[in-house]
Order: structure tokens, then C-alpha cells, then sequence
């Protein structure tokens, strides 16, 4: 009796994953996809990018950001994918606890973006660290060689004393990797490159701040930016599916975890997350 009712649920939930899949692939789509989290490794988001991009049932998609930030390149390549994406189809970031410097960045392509009023953004500008520690090392009676091809090969070793032309150096690939960060800005932004250098100085806003100056579109949370997806996707009063975008899952992964709703109203509680198969 118990082997019965075990293949009786195992038939169930295969019948269900299987009606799931066809919802997903028949309906329209809003998905959403994540970025969260210092960015370094940037590939997942590209790659979730990238299936939004191809898959012609997904008619919009929200960026949800959650991030201080990190390095250049990583913001960079988000940012480009970003761009691409905007080309085909709506795009709308919804900003969380804080999108500041590369986070704020990697948003700056979207169609309409949307913070919380407390939500910590700006940070606009770029740091680079250097680390001396060389009268430590002299203290301890250790002593540091580095054999290089340049003189400038170790301009960031911490045993390294950095010279006043070194620092010029640094400054000047600060000050290239600043320009690209508000040229990139004002492209998305409806802020004029005067005033934008006014606050571009490090300083972190709020999200009511930051509308203010015109560098973010709308106050609302992820329910608004849902809603003005499914708007500029053209979808409105249809019934859309609402998907979250993640690495690819093997079968029985997705089998116990899929969840499918299709709604015309989406109230957070109620927003649902699956994986297209």
C-alpha cells in the first residue's frame, strides 16, 4: 500500500513539473534576474542575461540590484549585457538594500529604474588601494626584492614605496576609468554632465536623493517594478508568468522546486519563481 501511494505522489509530481513546463513555455513571461552581492564574477548573470535575451516568451525583464559594488571590468561587462538586452526588450531594475558605485552602474542602461526611498545608491567613482607596508617588513628585519621588467611592474606591491611620478600614473588611470563611469551615466541618465560631477565625488544618496537629480527614474519597490514591466511589454490586463533566472538545475532539482502561477495581479506574497525547462 505505502510503494502504491509513493509512485502515486512520484506520477503527481511529474504530472504537475510536466503541466508547469507547458504554462511556462505558452505564456507570456517577465523575468527576473539578480544581481546580488560584491561583482566579480559576473558569467551567471551574463548567462541569465543572455537566455532572457533569446527566449522570444519573455517579454521583459527586472534587474533586481542588491549590491555595493566592485570591480571595474565585472560592472562593465554586466553593463554591456544590459545594453544589448535593452535593444530587444523592456528593461527595468528594481534596487533593494543598496546599489551603490558598480551596482548602480551595472543598472544605469535600464529602460526605467526604480529604488526605494532609503535605498543607499551614488557612490559614483572609482578607488584604488595601495597597501605599504615596507617600515613594517624594515621593523621586522625582513627584506623584500622584487626583480621586475619595469619600473612600474610592482607600482601596488605592498613592499613598494610609491614615487610622486607612481602616484600620476595611478591617478591618471583613475581619472580614465571616472570619465568612462559618468560618460556612461548621462548616455542612460537624464542628467547633464555638469551637474552630474556636482555629486560625483564619492558621496552616497538615497533613493529619494537620487530621484531628486534626476539618477533614478521612480520611487517604488519590486512590486511597481513588475508592474511597469508588464506596462512597457505591453501586457497589461494579460496574464503574464513571472520567472526568476538562475543557474541551470538538473532534473529532479527542478521537479521538487517548481512553483507556477498565472496571474493578472501580482501581489508580492504571490510572485512566484520557476525555472523555464
Amino acid at each position: 500500500m505505502k510503494k502504491k501511494i509513493a509512485v502515486g505522489i512520484i506520477v503527481f509530481l511529474v504530472i504537475l513539473f510536466l503541466f508547469s513546463q507547458f504554462l511556462a513555455k505558452s505564456a507570456p513571461k517577465i523575468a527576473m534576474v539578480e544581481i546580488k552581492g560584491v561583482i566579480s564574477e559576473y558569467m551567471s548573470v551574463i548567462d541569465n542575461i543572455q537566455r532572457a535575451q533569446n527566449d522570444p516568451s519573455i517579454k521583459a525583464v527586472v534587474l533586481v540590484v542588491d549590491s555595493p559594488g566592485g570591480s571595474v571590468g565585472a560592472a562593465q561587462e554586466i553593463y554591456s549585457a544590459v545594453e544589448k538586452l535593452r535593444k530587444h526588450k523592456p528593461v527595468v531594475v528594481s534596487m533593494g538594500n543598496v546599489a551603490a558605485s558598480g551596482g548602480y552602474y551595472v543598472s544605469l542602461p535600464a529602460n526605467v529604474i526604480y529604488a526605494n526611498p532609503g535605498t543607499i545608491t551614488g557612490s559614483i567613482g572609482v578607488i584604488i588601494q595601495h597597501v605599504n607596508v615596507s617600515k613594517v617588513l624594515e621593523k621586522l628585519g625582513v627584506k623584500v626584492e622584487n626583480i621586475k621588467s619595469g619600473k612600474n611592474k610592482d607600482i601596488l606591491f605592498p613592499n613598494n614605496k610609491l614615487t610622486p611620478e607612481q602616484k600620476k600614473l595611478i591617478m591618471e588611470t583613475i581619472q580614465d576609468v571616472y570619465d568612462q563611469f559618468l560618460e556612461d551615466v548621462v548616455k542612460y541618465r537624464p542628467i547633464n554632465m555638469e551637474t552630474l560631477k556636482k555629486y560625483a565625488d564619492g558621496r552616497i544618496l538615497t533613493g529619494r536623493q537620487a530621484k531628486k537629480i534626476k539618477l533614478v527614474d521612480k520611487l517604488g519597490n519590486i512590486q511597481d517594478a513588475v508592474y511597469e514591466a508588464k506596462a512597457l511589454a505591453g501586457l497589461e490586463g494579460k496574464k503574464v508568468l513571472i520567472i526568476r533566472l538562475r543557474k541551470e538545475e538538473g532534473f529532479l532539482k527542478k521537479l521538487v522546486g517548481s512553483k507556477v502561477e498565472i496571474t493578472d495581479f501580482i501581489p508580492y506574497s504571490q510572485l512566484f519563481y520557476m525555472m523555464p525547462f
